[in-house]
């Protein structure tokens, strides 16, 4: 199990420069990957882009690929800026004018001024860091897993305590349904006395089919024995290595459904108020799936 939520770094030097990759993934229901890469590597976004969704199945990632040169790769050579140069002239000459001094400004003096001369830098063969690339990103998506995985440890053990305590609930409220069938009989007998009808025989048709009906009415072993079922799918999902984030999110939504269902069956005070703690616990595990891959 993995959290949705980490960071990864990773960084590879070659010819004469380093790339680096930095990615943070937050919580979403599908993949999505946003990824901003220097111009020099524009070409090959697509293939970074499939590199990450081959590794990230759910959250949002967002990434930067930056291409540093180091210092002997960076350009030595400068270019005129002749625009500029011929500006600083022509202006310079109409202050010598006006203010009547000799107009002998040397070459050297105007490629001395702001502007005029410009470094530049050579281009870079992008296909020749594709590899280098690659292997950065390779380097940020596994430090990215490791952190996700961490994460998701600390879920599975919360998510497994909140498991238990719902079973714990759940055969609380199976062995308290038989006593809320008896009760019903008891209460109806008593109804019967109160209006002064003879109280019926254990085996009276008329009492059975009232029983019937009720039991019927409210029975909850099916959606009990279905919740039963849920719990064991959920704690399947707590052991494997694939992700399961979409799975536990429909199960914590089929469990809300028995548990409601449970609720509106029962009419028991005691089932009620298992039913609330039910609900309590399980929207705190739909909490925590919002953040399960």
């Amino acid at each position: 199990m993995k959290s949705m939520t980490g960071y990864g770094r990773g960084e590879c030097a070659a010819k004469g420069a380093r790339i680096v990759v930095e990615l943070n993934t937050v919580n979403r229901k599908q993949a999505e990957v946003t990824l901003g890469v220097p111009a020099e590597l524009e070409s090959m976004e697509s293939e970074l882009r499939d590199m990450v969704l081959a590794s990230v199945s759910r959250g949002r990632v967002n990434g930067r690929v930056t291409l540093r040169r180091s210092g002997a790769n960076r350009a030595a050579s400068s270019a005129i800026n002749e625009a500029q140069a011929k500006a600083y002239r022509r202006e310079l000459a109409k202050l010598a004018k006006s203010l009547k001094m000799p107009d002998d400004l040397s070459l050297d003096t105007l490629l001395r001024l702001p502007g005029v001369l410009e470094p530049t830098e050579p281009a870079l063969d992008g296909k020749a860091y594709c590899a280098p690339a690659k292997r950065a990103l390779g380097q940020a998506l596994e430090a990215l897993q490791a952190m996700r995985g961490k994460e998701g440890s600390n879920l599975k053990r919360d998510l497994a305590k909140r498991l238990g305590e719902l079973k714990r609930v759940a055969k609380r409220v199976a062995k308290r349904a038989p006593a809320v069938l008896k009760q019903h009989r008891r209460r109806l007998i008593e109804r019967l006395g109160k209006v002064g009808i003879e109280t019926p025989a254990a085996d009276d048709e008329r009492l059975l089919r009232e029983m019937v009906y009720y039991t019927d009415r409210m029975d909850i072993t099916e959606e009990l024995t279905r919740l039963d079922s849920h719990f064991g799918q959920v704690e399947q999902c707590l052991h494997v290595t694939q992700p399961v984030g979409r799975k536990l999110d429909f199960l914590a939504q089929e469990m809300f459904r028995e548990i409601n269902t449970i609720g509106s069956k029962a009419n028991d005070g005691v089932i009620s108020g298992e039913v609330v703690t039910l609900k309590t616990e399980l929207e705190k595990i739909r909490e925590q799936v919002q953040n399960v891959e």
